[in-house]
């Protein structure tokens, strides 16, 4: 009896390719027709999927046995820029004082929105010197989830949940002018899921492409325990810890870092990365793949399997138990990393898949696809050069008028517009038919 209510983490088919078990579509928006998902993220208990759009928008998925829609049930506008979000560690429909995430938006205070109407029910101000409403780049509760920790410019700002009132801040580098500490935008923040009674450890990783831009702190000190090195000098954009072995940590970069996952074993050689776990577009690839781009990457709830997109639409997963451990040995790691190849590969959009997101209980992965493309670009450097002569006369004049025809100018400013060659989300299901919902 006891058996029968052990729980087992999902288990993933990988001897044939995933199918489609539903698609998902984003809001059209007039106003923005290059709109796409940017970020999608499951709900703790796996219930819902809350999507960022590059329109500032949060769309919300109801997905349950009896509910089929492919169109999101609730959105919610925001006044600027949507630089990044969290939902609450426990959220649940079925818990409404629970059902919320955190959102952190362009000049404003970082929100506290309830999930099922989108009403603000606290915020977070964060004041730089000069009065300014900071925005962080990164978002993060501890793993008691009484603290918030938000990463902005050469700081972490640190609220307590339990009362009202000001954060305390915590500097990453003692001043401006300093070349110590982590500097930059912290653009990542991750908590290692080990429950040590006496503190909790975690990552940030700064936009600064530097040599060392990760690094170890405690809750328990303001210093950095140790800087993580050996990445490539890129802007880091996601940091996670393995689920089921917390001594593991995961990097993802922008820029030149692109379609690399990088993992270290911080009980060891933090100079130099265990793994590199690399897409095969990046090593295939005859010309730059680099993007500013965030491509996010997840790991499954066992720790067994890591998934990442690309640029060209490709789903790629890789298996994290190929290097052999004896126990909590400690390994004498060799000077050069390891290249991963994936395990398995499948194409999943015709446009960049820009998140991916394993189901916490089910065999299933979430990907969201989209990207910015002007693919008029050579008609419009032909068009400019056509009417370089006659730009001139668009000009205003002193009388406060344009020469140039309304429609003209128009239609060259349409052109411009950014467009997305695939703008869903798709929920993949690996084989497992065994497998019920949950919810």
């Amino acid at each position: 009896m006891e058996e029968k209510n052990v729980w087992q983490p999902p288990q993933y088919d990988l001897s044939t390719p995933p199918s489609i078990e539903r698609t998902l579509h984003i809001t059209p928006d007039p106003h923005f027709v290059g709109n796409f998902p940017r970020v999608a993220k499951w709900s703790p208990d796996g219930s819902n999927v809350l999507v960022q759009c590059e329109n500032r928008d949060f769309e919300i998925f109801e997905l349950s046995d009896e509910k089929t829609l492919d169109s999101p049930t609730r959105e919610f506008s925001q006044p600027g820029p949507i630089l990044d979000y969290i939902w609450y560690p426990t959220a649940t429909p079925h818990d409404p004082a629970s059902f919320c995430f955190v959102a952190s938006v362009r000049e404003c205070p970082v929100k506290l929105l309830d999930a099922s109407d989108g009403r603000l029910r606290a915020s977070y101000k964060i004041v730089d010197h000069r009065e300014r409403q900071i925005a962080p780049h990164s978002l993060a509760f501890n793993l008691t989830a009484q603290k918030l920790y938000c990463g902005f410019e050469d700081a972490i700002e640190i609220f307590d949940l339990s009362r009202p009132g000001e954060g305390t801040r915590l500097h990453t580098t003692p001043s401006k002018k300093s070349k110590d500490g982590l500097k930059g935008i912290i653009s990542s923040l991750a908590f290692s899921p080990s429950y040590s009674p006496d503190e909790c450890f975690y990552a940030a990783g700064s936009f600064s492409p530097i040599d060392c831009n990760i690094a170890m702190f405690s809750d328990a000190t303001e210093e950095p325990l140790m800087y993580v090195g050996g990445g490539p000098r890129a802007g880091v954009t996601q940091l996670q810890f393995n689920p089921m072995k917390p001594h593991l940590l995961y990097s993802a970069y922008r820029g030149c870092g692109t379609g690399l996952v990088y993992s270290w074993d911080i009980r060891s050689d933090v100079g130099t990365p265990l793994e590199i776990f690399q897409v095969s577009s990046v090593s295939q690839a005859k010309s730059d793949v680099r993007t500013n781009q965030k491509i996010r990457f997840d790991i499954d709830m066992a720790g067994r399997f890591l998934s990442v997109g690309d640029q060209v639409g490709n789903v790629s997963i890789f298996d994290l138990q190929t290097r052999d451990e004896v126990g909590d040995e400690l390994h004498t790691f060799p000077s050069d990393s390891r290249f991963i190849p994936p395990v398995f590969e499948f194409k999943a959009h015709d446009d960049a898949v820009g998140s991916v997101a394993f189901h916490p209980f089910e065999s299933s992965l979430l990907s969201a696809s989209g990207s910015r493309h002007f693919v008029d670009d050579e008609e419009l450097d032909a068009s400019d050069d056509d009417l370089s002569d006659t730009d001139a006369d668009s000009l205003p004049h002193p009388d406060g008028n344009s020469h140039s025809r309304p429609e003209e100018s128009d239609a060259r400013r349409e052109r411009r517009h950014p467009v997305t060659l695939d703008s869903t989300l798709k929920l993949w299901r690996f084989g497992d038919a065994l497998n019920k919902r949950h919810f």
